[in-house]
């Protein structure tokens, strides 16, 4: 019984982070593995952008992962909605000197090139808002 309590009880902390998670369609194109690199080349950041909802993020120093919603079209503007929880990360620095913790919610919107092999990350549907490109090393 008391491994059955402590099952239950570590349940109650993942199931909300699993329920976060969505699945894409197998084509859709964020799929795969993508870089950006910073100005200079002083630091890359690498997403690993997996299929059943989940995330590598390799930044610098820190390893993180997470569970994430990106729409299945993009918007009229031209954009994909893309909400993220951050549900593992080892604690170190990335690529802004800082550690993201674990928890750690964003929405995000994608614009992405037509050739489906850059894309930019914003903060809001406006392409003032982004960093990137993120170019596309690898399906997955």
């Amino acid at each position: 019984m008391k491994y059955l309590c402590v099952g239950l009880f570590l349940l109650s902390f993942l199931a909300p982070a699993a329920s976060f998670a969505e699945p894409l369609r197998d084509d859709h194109p964020l799929i795969g593995e993508w870089k950006l690199t910073l100005p200079g080349g002083a630091c890359e950041e690498i997403y690993r952008i997996h299929k059943d909802g989940t995330m590598r993020v390799s930044s610098a120093e820190e390893e993180s992962e997470s569970v994430f919603r990106i729409s299945d079209r993009f918007s009229a503007n031209g954009y994909f909605r893309w909400d993220d929880k951050v549900v593992k990360s080892n604690g170190k620095k990335d690529c802004t000197g800082e550690a993201t913790p674990v928890g750690d919610e964003a929405t995000n919107y994608i614009f992405l090139d037509p050739s489906w092999k850059m894309f930019l990350l914003c903060s809001e549907e406006k392409l003032t808002h982004c960093i990137g490109p993120f170019i596309k090393i690898k399906g997955l």
